[in-house]
């Protein structure tokens, strides 16, 4: 199977996740809230604020802008979700590879940003309903010998150390074959067209975002090593505080102001949640 260029298959990637959303979501059922559960009244009442745990370099969903602004999708559906709440949103950056040890000392109320999940995440926190649905793709550079995955053997391939696409990527047939190179994913692409990396592995929602409003011109591989899902993490007992927070973002997408914040950042309504 050959590659296709990132313009052509952009279209057919935002069509499939409409259809996801046409077909709705699924995730944590709602479940009754523990009686000694005060995650909501906490955050509501006590410290009127939400603490967002997040990576701070996944554009476009939550990254530091050239003024040392935190902003990106994530972060502007969090800061409406606390606006309707009527409490004060606090970004906070945290190491990734520690961010359940953030969530469960206290130091953040959820981890959100760009967070897939995992079966794994889920014994470890109370996970939201998936808002976007996305797929590991494999990005090459234009003038790239390689044409299917079995062609990465014995090239380099960069990925973000501490998530999921590693996790996928050792699982795969190629890993023993590959020479893995993990930087943090907005230094992936620079790498890449720099040829300090033969190819990429990374999500196909912040990879479109980069290589659509790039100048320069990569490929991605027909191969690719699944799909999953956007989620929100909070701890496990946080059941209240979850079930509002997933309450207003359904409101979001049901009025709006959900795909308006999505066209904003990706031009169109690639969100799940309707």
């Amino acid at each position: 199977m050959s590659v296709a260029p990132i313009r052509k298959i952009l279209a057919g990637a935002l069509a499939a996740a409409l259809a996801l959303a046409a077909a709705g979501c699924a995730g944590n059922a709602r479940k009754a809230a523990p009686a000694h559960d005060d995650s909501l009244q906490r955050v509501m009442l006590e410290e009127r604020e939400l603490v967002m745990g997040l990576d701070g370099t996944f554009s476009p969903m939550a990254f530091t802008d050239e003024s040392g602004e935190i902003v990106g999708f994530d972060v502007d559906v969090a800061q409406e979700v606390c606006d309707r709440l009527g409490i004060r949103l606090v970004k906070k950056v945290i190491d990734w590879s520690t961010k359940e040890d953030a969530l469960n000392s206290g130091e953040i109320d959820c981890i959100w940003g760009a967070m897939s999940a995992t079966p794994a995440r889920a014994e470890a926190m109370n996970l939201s309903d998936p808002y976007m649905q996305n797929e590991l793709i494999f990005v090459v550079s234009r003038n790239s010998d390689v044409r299917v995955m079995d062609d990465l053997r014995g090239k380099r391939v960069g990925v973000q150390p501490a998530s999921t696409v590693e996790e996928v990527l050792e699982a795969s047939d190629i890993y023993p074959d590959i020479t893995v190179v993990l930087t943090d994913h907005d230094n992936l692409l620079r790498k890449l067209q720099d040829g300090e990396l033969d190819a990429i592995l990374t999500d196909s929602v912040l990879a479109y975002y980069f290589l659509y409003t790039s100048e320069e011109q990569y490929y991605v591989l027909s191969d690719s090593l699944g799909e999953e899902g956007y989620v929100i993490g909070f701890r496990k007992g946080d059941q209240a505080l979850r079930d509002k927070v997933q309450e207003i973002i359904y409101e979001m997408g049901a009025d709006g102001t959900l795909g308006e914040i999505c066209r904003k950042w990706f031009g169109c309504d690639i969100t799940i949640v309707r």
